[in-house]
């Protein structure tokens, strides 16, 4: 049956420029490698979809929420469904001193964050810098070739696929009627990006599993050279008997 608002789906998808059959997008190693454009620092395979959660191009979800568990359809969306028409007046002009004083040295296709929107450095010259705003799919109609792998029903891996998408993942993780405990070991790096993305995939599980009122983070932490420093006391300890 269709799905609803408030589903966890995981889809596998082909995104590509319907006019010229560029790709834009793809969660297939194969198929980025076939269009040269594999990228080793991208984790391919099946992405998760929260209906209802604008993680997708509306015109995508309203597909999808058509679809049915392990059903495969290709479909175009026209600009409004995607990534909206062209604007031209986010097309800006700035001065190449703006970008120095960070520490930036402007190139075209460089990507930005200017007064806190996403752009694309379009061309550089004279001491000037022209910048676009708009989404770089924007004006384009865009065809989808999208595979629905599963819809995920567990809460414990609803948690999971939250967190991964983050970029952590948990030891173990636990929920009941006391809510939800989530452990990372001793294994798991804890730094700066640890603890952002932990505090980022909480509010994920609370924003959309709204049964849950309560998670337990509980953390690991060895001290690795003290471990180390009593190993050694015990092997300088240890002294060959006098005959």
């Amino acid at each position: 049956m269709p799905f609803k608002e408030g589903d966890f789906i995981e889809i596998e998808y082909t995104a590509k420029n319907d006019e010229d059959g560029a790709l834009l997008a793809t969660t297939n190693p194969e198929t980025a490698k076939a269009s040269d454009a594999y990228d080793e620092h991208v984790k391919y395979g099946p992405v998760l979809v929260v209906l209802g959660s604008n993680a997708v191009v509306r015109g995508l979800e309203k597909e999808l929420e058509k679809m049915n568990p392990g059903e495969s359809k290709t479909f175009v969306l026209e600009a409004e469904e995607a990534f909206g028409r062209r604007d031209e007046s986010l097309v800006r002009v700035m001065k190449e001193s703006e970008f120095k004083a960070h520490n930036l040295k402007p190139y075209p296709g460089m990507r930005v964050n200017i007064d806190n929107a996403p752009a694309t450095v379009k061309s550089t010259g004279s001491g000037r810098v022209v910048i676009d705003m708009n989404h770089p799919d924007s004006g384009k109609r865009i065809r989808y070739e999208v595979k629905v792998s599963r819809k995920i029903e567990k809460e414990e891996e609803k948690i999971a696929k939250l967190v991964d998408t983050y970029g952590l993942n948990p030891t173990s993780i636990k929920n009941d009627r006391e809510g939800a405990e989530v452990f990372f070991d001793n294994k798991v790096r804890k730094d700066s990006d640890y603890f952002i993305n932990k505090a980022s995939s909480l509010a994920a599980i609370f924003t959309y599993m709204k049964d849950i009122k309560r998670i337990v983070v509980k953390e690991e932490y060895i001290n690795e050279a003290a471990g180390k420093q009593e190993e050694t006391m015990q092997k300088d300890s240890v002294r060959p008997s006098d005959e």
